[in-house]
C-alpha cells in the first residue's frame, strides 16, 4: 500500500516536475504528429509548448523556494508574462536604433537586455511591501525566464523557415538546444539582479547601490561573453591552427569557417566557454541565495530594538 501511493505523494510536493513531464510528452506528442500529418496548423503549437516547458518549469520550482508570503502565483505569473514582453519589445527597439556590428555588439545586447530586465522587474515589483533577497532573485527569474520564453519562441519560429522552404527539423533543433540552455541563461542572470535589487530596497522605493551597479556590469559581462563564444572560439581556434589562407582573412576582418580538421578544437572551445560561464553565474547565484539565507536569520535591528523596549 504505501509503495502505491509514494509516487502520488511525491509528484503531488512536487509540482514542477509534474508540469515538465506532461509539458514534454504534450511536445514529442505534437512533433511526431506534425512530422506524420504534416499540418501547418500545429506549427504554434509545437512553438509555444517547446519555447516555453523548461521556463515555465524552472519558474515553478523557483516559486516552491519563496521567502514571504506576497509571492502569490498571480504576482508570479504576471511577472513573467508582462516582464517578459516588456524586456522583448524594450529590447528590440534599443538594439535596432542603438547598435550597429562592431566587436562591441555582444557587449552592447548583454547592457540593454539585463537594464530592460531589471527595470521591468522594478517596475513590477514596485508595490512590494517586503522585499527579501530570495524574493527578489525569484522575481528576477520569472521575468528572465519570461524573456527566453519569448526570445525561443522567435527563433524557433524563424529557424522554421530556410532556403529549401519550411524545415521542421530546424524547428525541432533550436527548441531542443534552447531548452536545454535555458536554465543557465537569461533566467539565472536576472535572478542575480533581482536578489541584489532587493538586498537594498525599502517598502517605498528601490536603491541603486554601488554593489547593484557592479553586479549589472557582471551580469551583463557573462551574457556578452555567453553570445560572442562562437565568436570567440572561433578566432581562438583560428589563431591556434590556422592556414595561410585563413591568416589572411583574419588580417582584412574575415572570420572564416573552421575546416573539418578545425571542427573539433572549435566545438571543445566553444562548450568549454559556454560551461565556464555557466558555472560562474551559478556559483554566484548559489552564494547570493546561501549569504540571504544567513543573513536572514540575523533580526534585523529595528526587531532587536522593539523587542528591548517591549521586555
Amino acid at each position: 500500500m504505501t509503495t502505491s501511493t509514494t509516487p502520488l505523494r511525491s509528484s503531488a510536493r512536487r509540482p514542477w516536475l509534474r508540469i515538465f513531464l506532461t509539458g514534454l510528452t504534450l511536445w514529442v506528442l505534437t512533433v511526431v504528429i506534425t512530422f506524420l500529418t504534416g499540418n501547418p496548423n500545429l506549427i504554434p503549437t509545437l512553438v509555444l509548448l517547446g519555447s516555453f516547458l523548461v521556463p515555465v518549469t524552472f519558474v515553478v520550482w523557483a516559486f516552491e523556494r519563496r521567502d514571504t508570503g506576497e509571492l502569490t502565483p498571480t504576482l508570479v505569473f504576471s511577472t513573467f508574462l508582462t516582464g517578459g514582453v516588456l524586456g522583448v519589445l524594450g529590447a528590440s527597439v534599443l538594439e535596432t536604433y542603438l547598435l550597429s556590428p562592431s566587436p562591441w555588439l555582444f557587449l552592447g545586447v548583454g547592457l540593454i537586455e539585463e537594464a530592460v530586465k531589471l527595470a521591468a522587474l522594478a517596475v513590477l515589483t514596485r508595490h512590494l511591501v517586503h522585499k527579501t533577497v530570495r524574493d527578489g532573485m525569484i522575481l528576477g527569474a520569472a521575468v528572465g525566464f519570461g524573456f527566453a520564453a519569448f526570445e525561443s519562441a522567435g527563433y524557433a519560429f524563424t529557424a522554421l523557415f530556410t532556403v529549401k522552404g519550411l524545415s521542421l527539423m530546424q524547428l525541432v533543433e533550436t527548441e531542443v538546444l534552447r531548452g536545454l540552455l535555458a536554465p543557465v541563461g537569461h533566467g539565472l542572470w536576472t535572478a542575480i539582479l533581482g536578489g541584489v535589487l532587493f538586498s537594498a530596497s525599502t517598502r517605498d522605493h528601490f536603491m541603486i547601490t554601488g554593489r547593484l551597479v557592479l553586479t549589472y556590469l557582471g551580469v551583463s559581462a557573462l551574457h556578452a561573453l555567453w553570445d560572442s563564444m562562437h565568436s570567440i572560439a572561433l578566432v581562438v581556434t583560428l589563431l591556434l591552427t590556422s592556414s595561410p589562407t585563413q591568416r589572411a582573412l583574419l588580417s582584412h576582418g574575415w572570420l572564416p569557417r573552421p575546416t573539418e580538421a578545425q571542427l573539433e578544437s572549435f566545438t571543445a572551445l566553444y562548450w568549454g566557454g559556454l560551461a565556464l560561464v555557466s558555472v560562474v553565474g551559478v556559483g554566484w547565484l548559489v552564494g547570493l541565495w546561501r549569504s540571504s539565507r544567513r543573513v536572514s536569520r540575523t533580526p534585523p535591528a529595528w526587531r532587536i530594538a522593539t523587542g528591548a523596549r517591549l521586555g
